[in-house]
């Protein structure tokens, strides 16, 4: 600031020498830095010993003091020698990541929204004892498994032995896995084998069971055939055939109703020869699913054929009788050819049937 000059006093007030000499000794005083100026050093009147006014009723604010109280305020919030408020301490689990680095860790400890207002030399004196306190933990840890430390370098002496030994041990236990498996192999051929054989057991039994089925049903046709009393013939041997009763009754009825119309027919009824038919068709079939290759059933064969021979026989012999009756035997013709048909012996009807 620059200081005013006796002439530059004279000139401001010219009427009031005192007070000018006054006003530059103040501001000389005041450029010194040693004090600032009054109001009544300066020589001007004080608001208080100013007259009332009109306008002395109101009661006006202070700019002055009330910036003062602001920052006197604001001084004492803000106090350089006040204390940082203590940060918390540095979590364990930060450093115990797979990914730690040291220099990002400490970068991030004062950037980011969870930066730490710490002091460096505060931080050091945290990580020191943070060290202080790993190493206090090991040292612990070695004390409490001092024994096995002492030991676990002569346990390391001489491991080639042992590893000689497990590998000895492993080649042992690896033999011993071939021998199982090979036995296992063995015993599953074995298995096989016997299964093998199983299965053809049964298959023979199977085999077996239907050649002697086929016996069975070849005799009892045979007993009906053979005998001149069907019925004679067929009670002597009628075990598991309790189906031919039915058809034998039925054939009865039969019978029965030809007669009562006139006509007494001495061959066998359509029915009775429907049986016969159908039980060489079962066991035509029957021989077909043993095989016709097989020993049993070449010499069943013949047997067989005899049979159809002694049907076809008869049922030409029926054929006539019934065509011979006219037309009270048509009926009776139309049957037959059913049965002609069942043998697939077509031919053998249509012979009959050309006959004058």
């Amino acid at each position: 600031m620059p200081i005013v000059s006796h002439e530059h006093s004279r000139r401001l007030c010219p009427h009031s020498q005192p007070a000018s000499q006054n006003i530059v000794e103040v501001w000389s005083g005041f450029a010194s830095g040693n004090h600032r100026p009054t109001m009544a050093q300066l020589g001007l009147p004080s608001p208080t010993s100013r007259q009332a006014s009109s306008y002395s009723g109101f009661n006006l604010p202070s700019d002055s003091s009330s910036s003062r109280s602001d920052i006197d305020d604001d001084d004492d919030d803000y106090d350089d020698d006040a204390p940082l408020p203590f940060p918390e301490a540095l979590a364990r689990r930060d450093f115990l990541a797979p990914d730690f680095d040291p220099a990002a860790y400490l970068s991030a400890l004062h950037t980011g929204p969870t930066a730490r207002h710490q002091t460096l030399e505060d931080l050091r004196s945290e990580l020191r004892d943070r060290s202080t306190a790993i190493s206090a933990e090991l040292l612990e840890l070695v004390n409490s498994n001092y024994t096995s430390f002492l030991s676990l370098g002569d346990e390391l002496k001489g491991g080639e032995e042992r590893v000689e030994d497990v590998r000895v041990a492993l080649l042992g236990f690896k033999r011993a896995v071939v021998e199982v498996q090979g036995r296992v192999r063995e015993r599953r051929i074995e298995v096989g084998g016997l299964n093998q054989e199983l299965r053809g057991v049964k298959g023979a039994v199977e085999l077996g069971r239907q050649m002697l089925e086929l016996d069975e049903r070849v005799s009892g046709l045979e007993a009906r055939l053979t005998v001149g009393s069907l019925d004679q013939g067929w009670k002597q041997d009628n075990d598991g055939y309790d189906g031919w009763e039915d058809d034998i009754e039925d054939d009865e009825e039969e019978e029965e109703d030809d007669g009562q119309n006139g006509v007494d027919f001495v061959c066998s009824s359509p029915s009775k020869l429907a049986v016969l038919a159908r039980e060489y068709v079962v066991i035509e079939q029957l021989a077909n699913s043993l095989g016709r290759d097989l020993p049993f059933v070449r010499k069943m064969g013949e047997r067989m054929m005899r049979c159809r021979n002694t049907i076809l026989l008869d049922l030409n012999t029926a054929l006539r009788e019934a065509r011979k009756a006219g037309i009270r035997g048509q009926g009776r013709v139309i049957k037959f050819l059913a049965i002609y048909r069942t043998l697939d012996a077509e031919t053998e009807a249509v012979q009959v049937l050309k006959e004058k």
